[in-house]
């Protein structure tokens, strides 16, 4: 997210602080009903953008498969010439959401080596860095506080929240310095460029598709949610209900878990001691190992499980043998931006929208992603796209 969205190792192991929370013990009041198309989640359901990020799993992408940060689907392609800046040495502005995932943190990891790389080729003198710990109050006064300063060459924006961040990136456009939005999205297209892997349409149906066809009709998936409100993990919800909704599968209910462990596994304990839970459907699976151990620990078989490309899943995934994915939010996009960055000072074209590729991992290229990543910690995220970095691995291993 898995999310709307970078000292490291203590934020890395904090919960996301939310506006909502799962019960203390889930009732008929948290089902999900994905059959009725009416809920409240019909806010962040769109059919087609739902059908255009399905179909955009099967197209290849223009650009170098070697380096998929680059890569681009169906571009339509932006002149920059606007903003051109011979001079280098460009004052690069970012206003961060947080780190408070590892998610985030392995991709502030991979920014930061990418910028650099670019601050010894001289193409980036300072890079300005403000993280607003998840409080879209404290990242408004910080995207202000760019724009008042009046001196970023560029201003890049990764959004807490979707409808509330709005606003004050629409201020960064008004500036008329260029704005380039990644990550989690907001309802204005005032940036020159917005970035991002498919979408979350396409991980919440990567996922859900995955247990529709592991699961028998009539099997009871538990769904496990982190934040409420954020574009990329609502879509990823309503595209699943839209695949469960033509399952016979049934859905005991959906429960926001605060990305901590420790409530994963509690919420899923007390699934188990109601019934069986034979899948286990999740929005974003860095807390996937945790819902594992209430399995483990209440003495049943595992669930058919969708994960995410952490190592702490993929190796418990290996270690098992459970049947599972791991969808993924391609984490190599925390390069993009700032390579885009200078593709727009450099006065040369962008895409409008630059959408990346997103493909899962699967039993056939598990060992591949497992040993590529062998050195690497738990908390690290398969598929960062660092490897070619000056600083690897020590960068990342070293966290």
């Amino acid at each position: 997210m898995r999310l709307t969205k970078a000292g490291l190792a203590g934020l890395a192991i904090t919960g996301l602080v939310l506006t909502g929370c799962t019960t203390d013990s889930p009732g008929a009041d948290d089902q999900a009903d994905p059959g009725d198309g009416q809920s409240s989640d019909q806010e962040w359901f769109v059919q087609a953008d739902y059908d255009r990020e399905l179909a955009q799993r099967s197209i290849q992408p223009e650009g170098d498969p070697d380096q998929p940060w680059l890569q681009a689907i169906e571009p339509d392609w932006v002149d920059t010439s606007g903003f051109l800046n011979e001079e280098g040495d460009a004052t690069v502005c970012f206003s961060n959401a947080s780190v408070s995932n590892p998610w985030r943190v392995t991709g502030w990891l991979t920014m930061q080596q990418q910028v650099e790389v670019l601050q010894e080729s001289g193409d980036i003198g300072e890079f300005r860095v403000s993280d607003a710990a998840d409080n879209d109050n404290q990242q408004i006064s910080d995207i202000q506080a760019f724009v008042d300063a009046g001196d970023c060459d560029v201003i890049i924006i990764s959004p807490s929240t979707t409808a509330t961040l709005t606003p004050a990136v629409q201020t960064a456009c008004d500036s008329g310095v260029p704005v380039v939005v990644f990550d989690r999205g907001v309802n204005t297209d005032c940036a020159v460029t917005f970035i991002h892997p498919i979408g979350g349409y396409a991980y919440g149906a990567d996922g859900a598709e995955f247990l529709v066809e592991n699961l028998e009709p009539g099997s009871k998936v538990l769904a496990l949610r982190i934040l409420p409100g954020v574009d990329v993990l609502e879509n990823r919800w309503a595209a699943a209900q839209q695949i469960f909704a033509g399952s016979e599968l049934e859905i005991l209910g959906n429960e926001f878990t605060e990305g901590d462990g420790a409530k994963i596994k509690d919420i899923v304990t007390q699934y188990l001691e109601r019934g069986d839970v034979d899948g286990i459907w999740m929005d974003a699976g860095d807390g996937a190992v945790a819902a594992l151990e209430a399995f483990e620990d209440f003495g049943v078989d595992y669930p058919v499980m969708v994960g995410e490309d952490e190592l702490s899943f993929l190796r418990k995934w290996k270690e098992t043998g459970i049947t599972a994915i791991a969808p993924v939010y391609s984490n190599f996009q925390w390069r993009t931006p700032i390579l885009a960055a200078m593709d727009i000072l450099a006065g040369e074209q962008v895409p409008a929208e630059w959408v990346l590729p997103q493909s899962p991992i699967t039993s056939a290229d598990l060992d591949e992603y497992l040993e590529r990543n062998e050195d690497m910690p738990s908390l690290h995220y398969a598929k960062f796209g660092g490897e070619d970095l000056p600083g690897f691995p020590d960068a990342w291993r070293d966290r």
